[in-house]
């Protein structure tokens, strides 16, 4: 993992820096912006969203109305998708990055280690979640991870589940990491801000890459928006539809974006 410098500083303002990527918001800001915000809540013990926005969440928005709601009501949406960050910066943010779940979660262990807040790991199985938690306490001497829970994967009761929203406050979570993919995670957060006391960040196959299950691919397949392609090189039976649909109804849907407007100037 890249060691990468985050300075300390306050939340973003989000109004002012929201943009529509092909209808979805998205937050154009830097990785040091993302990490600021997301301490700020959790050192104030605020219940807020934070998603990770790649091509599969921008078409799943685009074609599932409770999706597309869930992502609006979020406090921060990051670009994590590279085709996400090159669509903001040809809105004008000329030095956009790609902001991935798997970074934003290393580098907030790094924060929270040295500032000793509180962390709790929601998703996976019972085996990713004791090799997710070994591995940052490897890496981050004195993290203080309170508690974890793996969901069985048929709905929870409504017992059950107020059971596990009382569990994660009880244990005194500032940052709760959930990791049940798109959409699950969104809609899992979005039904439960204001009722858990964290910050809860989607962040995805974040969990497995962490935790060792799946192998991360090389950073120059990340930096030139091929990460996708790894994913389905490991995993082809699981993800070939997944990717291939949703990476070409992205392409459509930009086509469409850059080729409307000016076909409606020559109409003009």
């Amino acid at each position: 993992m890249t060691e990468l410098a985050i300075d300390q500083g306050h939340a973003i303002d989000q109004g002012q820096l929201r943009e529509q990527v092909l209808g979805v918001p998205v937050h154009a800001l830097g990785l040091a912006q993302a990490v600021n915000c997301v301490f700020d809540w959790a050192l104030r013990r605020e219940s807020r969203t934070v998603f990770l926005c790649n091509v599969h969440s921008v078409v799943t928005a685009r074609r599932n109305r409770a999706h597309a709601e869930a992502m609006d009501s979020a406090d921060l949406v990051a670009p994590d998708g590279a085709p996400v960050a090159w669509m903001l910066r040809r809105q004008g943010h000329a030095d956009q990055p790609r902001i991935s779940g798997p970074d934003l979660m290393w580098i907030c262990c790094r924060r929270a280690s040295e500032l000793g807040t509180a962390m709790f790991l929601y998703g996976g199985s019972p085996g990713t979640l004791q090799r997710l938690g070994g591995c940052i306490r490897t890496e981050f001497a004195g993290i203080n991870i309170v508690g974890s829970y793996s969901p069985p994967r048929r709905p929870l009761s409504a017992e059950e589940d107020e059971a596990v929203v009382r569990m994660i406050n009880q244990s005194g979570a500032r940052i709760v990491w959930v990791g049940l993919g798109c959409p699950k995670q969104e809609s899992w957060m979005q039904a439960h801000r204001g009722r858990i006391n964290a910050v809860m960040l989607g962040v995805g196959a974040a969990f497995d890459f962490h935790a060792g299950d799946v192998k991360r691919a090389p950073q120059w397949m990340q930096k030139s928006g091929l990460e996708w392609l790894h994913r389905l090189f490991q995993d082809p039976r699981r993800l070939a539809s997944r990717y291939l649909v949703t990476n070409s109804l992205f392409i459509l849907a930009l086509l469409q974006a850059l080729l409307l407007p000016r076909r409606r100037l020559r109409d003009g």
